[in-house]
């Protein structure tokens, strides 16, 4: 696939997990510094890796958010566990992926990102 390809497949993708609100804040955000790494992610995060066809969008949210909880990555956990709800995860699914990951990834980690969900919780209107 050519690159333009890959990134106009990785825009759509990225649109339908992360939604179009945030990918039209992304964009107008772009800058002489980022632009570059803008588009790296859409062509090969979203266009190659989250297109491949050996797991689901479900699946690649919860490998996702797991992965994020042990890197203690806030920013970029709270954007997934808003994208995991596009992809069909529930808030059980999720609560049951932070408890889980509470014994491979620690205490501490697993309590943020409790508290983390909470927050998403809240300013999605669903009950914990």
């Amino acid at each position: 696939m050519k690159d333009d390809e890959r990134f106009q497949q990785g825009m759509a993708v990225r649109r339908a997990v992360l939604g179009n609100a945030h990918v039209d804040k992304t964009q107008a955000q772009i800058t002489p510094l980022n632009e570059d790494f803008q588009a790296f992610i859409t062509r090969y995060a979203w266009g190659d890796i989250w297109l491949r066809p050996g797991l689901d969008r479900h699946t690649r949210s919860m490998i996702t958010l797991a992965m994020l909880i042990a890197l203690n990555c806030e920013a970029e956990l709270k954007m997934h566990l808003h994208a995991a709800f596009n992809n069909g995860v529930t808030k059980e699914q999720i609560k049951e992926l932070i408890m889980h990951s509470a014994l491979y990834c620690g205490l501490p980690a697993a309590n943020a990102t409790m508290h983390l969900a909470q927050q998403v919780f809240d300013e999605r209107g669903i009950q914990a």
